[in-house]
């Protein structure tokens, strides 16, 4: 039993020792698991798009919230600074600042910002596409339903009127 335990000992401390000249051996078959890190005011490209010089303080702070740091000798800088760590992947690190004159913007620098669409596919990266499954059933599916639910009323989806005119749903182009 003792020759057992020694053994096995052994062989552990031999699976280590590898660690110090680029052969992890055991080591490099068990990773601990690192969570994302988010820290800091995410600003996307149409939140800057919206300040404009002249906005007072309140007005930044409704497009933007809250600067992630302020300063006491810096009074006429906001600075929203953000963050992203995922294990396996180089840090994102993205930075805008909002100079006041007074209690007015005057001007904002800030770094390439991606847009939200843009900012939340880019969280989302680990998650493989798929195929995407319509959002509407055919005929024969309907009648089918219907033939195994026969209890069930199945109302075809509301038509439009023929002379309705809808605005576009992205953009702010004007009404056709």
């Amino acid at each position: 039993m003792r020759a057992l335990v020694c053994t096995l000992a052994l062989a552990g401390l031999g699976a280590c020792s590898g660690y110090g000249d680029g052969t992890y051996g055991l080591t490099s078959l068990v990773t601990p698991y690192k969570i994302d890190i988010l820290q800091g005011n995410v600003v996307t490209r149409e939140q800057s798009q919206l300040l404009k010089p002249g906005m007072t303080r309140p007005q930044v702070r409704d497009v933007l919230g809250s600067p992630l740091l302020t300063s006491v000798f810096h009074a006429d800088r906001w600075d929203y600074v953000f963050t992203f760590k995922r294990q396996g992947q180089e840090p994102q690190r993205r930075k805008l600042t909002a100079f006041f004159k007074g209690d007015v913007l005057e001007r904002v620098e800030s770094d390439d910002l991606p847009s939200e669409t843009e900012f939340v596919a880019s969280l989302d990266s680990r998650r493989k596409p798929g195929k995407v499954l319509p959002l509407e059933a055919t005929p024969e599916q309907l009648k089918s339903f219907q033939e195994r639910n026969p209890g069930t009323p199945v109302t075809p989806p509301p038509t439009a009127p023929a002379n309705a005119n809808y605005p576009p749903l992205e953009g702010a182009g004007p009404a056709q």
